[in-house]
C-alpha cells in the first residue's frame, strides 16, 4: 500500500461527494415519480420528503458499502487512480443519461467504472468475478423481474379486494397510504444508494494509506448522507417525467403497489449487500402494475429504453473509466 499525495486523496473525496450528489438528483425520480404522477403530493413537497428520508436511510449502514469496498475488486491492488477513474466514469454516465432523460442506474455506473479502471490497471485478476456475478450481474437481471412480478401480483390482489363494496369505498384512502409507501422507498433508496459513495470513498482512503482498515469513517457516513439528501432535493424532472408519466397511467392504488413492491426488494437487497438499481426496481414495478391493468396500458417502448440503458451501463462506464485511466497514464 503506497502513501500518495494528500491532494489526490482530497480529489477522490470531492469526486465521491459529487457522485453522491448526482446519484441523488439522478435517482430522485425513482423515489418521487409515482407520488407526483398520482398527484398525491406536489413535486416540491415530494422531493423535500424524499430528501429527508434519503438522509435518514443513508445513515443506516448496510452491507452495500462493504461490497463496494471489498467485494468487487482486489482491495490490495486497487489504487487511487483506479478509484478516481471509476468515479469520473460514473459521474460522466450520470450526467449523460440525465441530460437524455434516460432512467439509468447510478449503482451500475459506479460498479462498471470500478471494473473498467481495475482491468486496465491490473488485468483480470484485479476483479473478483464471483462477487461481481453474485452481487451485481444476477441481481441486475433478476431484480426488475421480481419487481415486475410483485407489482403485478399486489395490484391484482388489490383489484380483487376493490370488488367488495367495503374496500371500494376505501379506495380514496390509498392517496394517504401512498405517502407512507413513497416514504418507504425513499428510505430504502438512501439505505442502498448512499452506501456506494461511502464504499468508494473508503476504498480510496484505504488505497491511499489514510486508513489502515477498510471500515467506513463516521465523517464519510455523515457527509454522504447529507450530500445524497441535497442531491435529491435538486430534483431530476426529466427522469421524473419518464418514470412517472411515460410508462403507464398511475392512480394512488397503482402507485402504492409499485412503491411497496420496489421498496421491499431494495430493502432485501441492502440486507444481502447487493448494490441494486432503484431505477430498474421502480421501473420494473411500475411496468408490472401497468400489466396488471392491461398490456395495452403499458408503453413498452419506454420500458425497452430503460432495459437498453440497463444493459449498456456496465460496459459503457467500464469503457469510459478505462479510457480515462489510459489517458491519465499518458500525461501523469
Amino acid at each position: 500500500m503506497q502513501v500518495v499525495p494528500i491532494d489526490m486523496i482530497i480529489l477522490i473525496v470531492i469526486l465521491g461527494w459529487l457522485f453522491d450528489y448526482t446519484n441523488g438528483f439522478h435517482d430522485a425520480a425513482n423515489v418521487v415519480s409515482t407520488v407526483i404522477a398520482t398527484r398525491v403530493l406536489k413535486p416540491l413537497t415530494a422531493i423535500v420528503l424524499a430528501s429527508i428520508l434519503n438522509v435518514i436511510g443513508a445513515t443506516q449502514v448496510s452491507g452495500i458499502a462493504k461490497t463496494i469496498t471489498t467485494g468487487l475488486v482486489n482491495l490490495h491492488t486497487a489504487t487511487q487512480m483506479t478509484v478516481l477513474c471509476a468515479l469520473i466514469g460514473a459521474i460522466f454516465w450520470n450526467f449523460l443519461t440525465w441530460y437524455l432523460g434516460v432512467p439509468s442506474s447510478s449503482s451500475y455506473a459506479l460498479v462498471g467504472g470500478l471494473i473498467g479502471a481495475s482491468l486496465v490497471n491490473e488485468g483480470t485478476s484485479a476483479v473478483l468475478w464471483n462477487g461481481v456475478l453474485s452481487k451485481v450481474i444476477i441481481p441486475m437481471f433478476l431484480s426488475p423481474i421480481v419487481g415486475f412480478a410483485l407489482g403485478f401480483i399486489l395490484l391484482k390482489g388489490l383489484n380483487s379486494l376493490m370488488k367488495f363494496s367495503f374496500f371500494r369505498g376505501k379506495q380514496k384512502s390509498f392517496g394517504h397510504i401512498q405517502i407512507f409507501s413513497a416514504g418507504l422507498i425513499a428510505l430504502a433508496h438512501g439505505l442502498n444508494d448512499a452506501q456506494k459513495s461511502m464504499g468508494i470513498i473508503t476504498l480510496g482512503l484505504f488505497a491511499g494509506g489514510v486508513i489502515l482498515e477498510p471500515s467506513i469513517p463516521l465523517w464519510v457516513i455523515g457527509s454522504c448522507a447529507i450530500i445524497m439528501g441535497l442531491g435529491t432535493i435538486s430534483g431530476g424532472f426529466k427522469i421524473i417525467r419518464t418514470v412517472g408519466f411515460e410508462i403507464t397511467k398511475l392512480r394512488p392504488l397503482q402507485g402504492f403497489a409499485a412503491e411497496t413492491s420496489a421498496s421491499c426488494v431494495i430493502l432485501a437487497a441492502s440486507f444481502f449487500g447487493m448494490p441494486l438499481s432503484s431505477t430498474h426496481m421502480i421501473v420494473g414495478s411500475i411496468t408490472g402494475v401497468g400489466k396488471a391493468n392491461s398490456s395495452s396500458k403499458v408503453r413498452w417502448s419506454t420500458a425497452r429504453k430503460v432495459g437498453y440503458a440497463m444493459i449498456l451501463t456496465l460496459p459503457g462506464t467500464a469503457i469510459v473509466s478505462a479510457l480515462f485511466f489510459l489517458l491519465f497514464k499518458l500525461f501523469i
